[in-house]
């Protein structure tokens, strides 16, 4: 099997973070979010990143890691609170970690440009809906020669259908090899992923982001009525749509440009794409082009994610085409 060290650490990395990312979701204040405290999100975003890129460079020193975060932040004075509390959430699995390389760890993750081998990782996609308490995801992936090789998700609050009496789930892909779905509690496996077979877009569902500055959901509501969706909109944070669709339970993500300017970066899509490919589904920008992960941080060459179980994604661009010659 190709990647097997690989897939096996990254399912690791992305369970212990979760387990973290799980400890500070149960200690938050609702009284102190309610005043928009941002700092739990903060403290499991750093400590998530430092559990995975330290899992990351023991393993493989020499591979770079595209992430989301720095620690510069918290080496300034006023950031102590945060950074006391990244150290003993990071502490709580990782008794041994000294202060310093709790913050290496997190700087770990400071690449910014294309290698033939690299790491991409989001330590928690879905700020807001962490903060909610509702869905958010662990996203890591391995990019070689410019191709998205190895994806492993966890997603704590999310159930399946396939699984319905559980909440938490982990999604790993390997390309070529197909995805497969597992409990995040106990890692027994669920099942293989794969999209529905579903071809008739009256019976479809479809999944979109809560932020509205990340899409444009007037026009996905377009696109919606044209293809002839009666079903209304789930709205979920995070690559958790992605594994919506890779396990069937729903057959388009629409992630249509908010403004002409908006750049997708490749933490947000680089683990939830090989997943559904992998599940037989086909991801692509809104002109039809597969993605780029070959410039950095960033998508720049795409415009726009669309996501289908495949049967749909021919009509899914037409329409998505009409809706935006239209607008212009």
């Amino acid at each position: 099997m190709k990647f097997e060290a690989e897939k096996r650490i990254a399912i690791a990395a992305v369970r212990e973070a979760a387990e973290l990312c799980q400890n500070v979701q149960q200690q938050m204040d609702p009284g102190a979010l309610e005043k928009k405290d941002r700092s739990p999100v903060t403290v499991a975003d750093f400590g998530s990143q430092a559990l995975i890129c330290s899992r990351l460079r023991r393993a493989w020193p020499e591979d770079p890691i595209i992430a989301e975060e720095n620690a510069a932040v918290l080496r300034e004075a006023e950031s102590h609170g945060a950074s006391r509390q990244v150290f003993y959430h990071v502490r709580t699995l990782r008794p041994d970690a000294s202060e310093e390389e709790v913050l290496d760890w997190i700087d770990f993750g400071g690449h910014k440009d294309h290698a033939p081998r690299y790491w991409t990782l989001d330590p928690i996609d879905g700020t807001k809906g962490f903060l909610r308490g509702d869905q958010y995801a662990v996203a890591l992936a391995l990019i070689v020669d410019g191709d998205v090789s190895v994806a492993a998700l966890a997603c704590p609050n999310l159930t399946i259908s396939s699984d319905p009496g559980e909440k938490g789930v982990v999604a790993v892909a390997v390309r070529g090899e197909g995805a497969e779905l597992y409990r995040l509690r106990d890692m027994e496996l669920i099942g293989e992923a794969n999209v529905s077979s579903i071809e008739d877009p009256a019976e479809a569902k479809f999944s979109e982001s809560v932020e509205s500055g990340h899409t444009s959901h007037s026009r996905s509501a377009r696109i919606s009525a044209m293809l002839g969706i009666s079903a209304p909109a789930t709205r979920l944070d995070s690559q958790a749509k992605y594994v919506v669709v890779a396990a069937g339970d729903a057959e388009i993500y629409m992630r249509l440009p908010s403004s002409r300017r908006y750049v997708e970066n490749i933490w947000d899509h680089a683990a939830g794409m090989l997943l559904v490919e992998e599940a037989g589904g086909r991801v692509t920008d809104v002109d039809g082009k597969d993605l780029d992960f070959g410039y950095g941080w960033q998508l720049a060459k795409n415009r726009g994610v669309l996501v289908s179980n495949g049967a749909l994604h021919e009509r899914l661009l037409s329409s998505v085409d009409h809706v935006l010659s239209e607008e212009g």
